[in-house]
């Protein structure tokens, strides 16, 4: 079984971490073409392109021109301890042990506008680019185009290296859109999560953020390889009139 996870914008860059083997990104020729890209947009670009404010679009204009392939220790870390939105605080991965990071290697992924598809131990530096940035790389008109195919392929081969049948869907639907389900080799399940507000369940974005992370902090603490076993996720409970055979929905309240 494999997870997919969205990254975060908010990124935890003063936490060191010298005693984790880290990776180099799969895809970083294809990050390489759309940061040179990025480096040479001007800042008025910037901020109309990803709706910033201006200290903001002086942070990450600096950021892409700091940019580059060589990766060390002072100016990476990995990915799946740096990102530190809602979803991560979530996950809570800086209280997984040894064994809890190898299985997460293993079996957990997280898309990136910038990288596509990261391993949790691959490394990154600070950036800032969601997929639904409206930028075109060579042919491909925006993100989606650029990264489909490739991080379809790559969630194809990390199912068949860990001998799974099942893609668990935990991305937002703006980067769900990134990989081609249609193409995965197996069956996908997307988790929903609803909460009882004025008399009826509803996504509760807040929530249903926080729930996705907690729920793939719960495969990897409990080293879940059976998609059956997410019913025992007992932060919500599994409703089965409200979901289907894609879409399995938990409810709280």
């Amino acid at each position: 079984m494999i997870t997919i996870l969205s990254p975060a914008k908010t990124l935890d860059f003063d936490t060191t971490y010298s005693d984790i083997p880290v990776n180099i990104p799969e895809h970083l020729d294809d990050s390489a073409k759309i940061m040179n890209k990025l480096k040479k947009l001007s800042k008025k670009k910037i901020a109309l392109l990803m709706n910033l404010s201006k200290d903001l679009v002086e942070l990450n204009a600096q950021r892409y021109q700091e940019w580059n392939t060589e990766f060390s220790a002072e100016n990476s870390r990995p990915a799946l301890l740096t990102f530190n939105g809602e979803v991560y605080r979530g996950v809570d991965a800086k209280s997984f042990s040894e064994s809890e990071l190898t299985f997460a290697q293993d079996h957990l992924r997280l898309l990136s506008g910038l990288h596509g598809l990261l391993k949790p131990l691959d490394s990154i530096q600070p950036y800032r680019l969601e997929m639904g940035t409206s930028i075109s790389i060579g042919r491909k008109k925006n993100l989606y185009q650029f990264w489909r195919e490739r991080v379809t392929e790559s969630l194809n081969e990390a199912m068949e290296a860990s001998d799974s049948d099942t893609l668990v869907n935990l991305a937002s639907n703006e980067y769900s859109k990134a990989v081609n389900f249609d193409k995965i080799n197996g069956k996908v399940i997307t988790p929903v999560f609803k909460d009882l507000k004025n008399g009826e369940y509803k996504v509760v974005m807040t929530w249903a953020k926080s729930a996705r992370g907690k729920m793939a902090g719960f495969i990897v603490r409990n080293k879940i390889t059976d998609p059956q076993d997410l019913i025992r996720f007992d932060e919500y409970q599994y409703s089965e009139p409200m979901s289907t055979d894609s879409e399995w929905v938990f409810v709280r309240g």
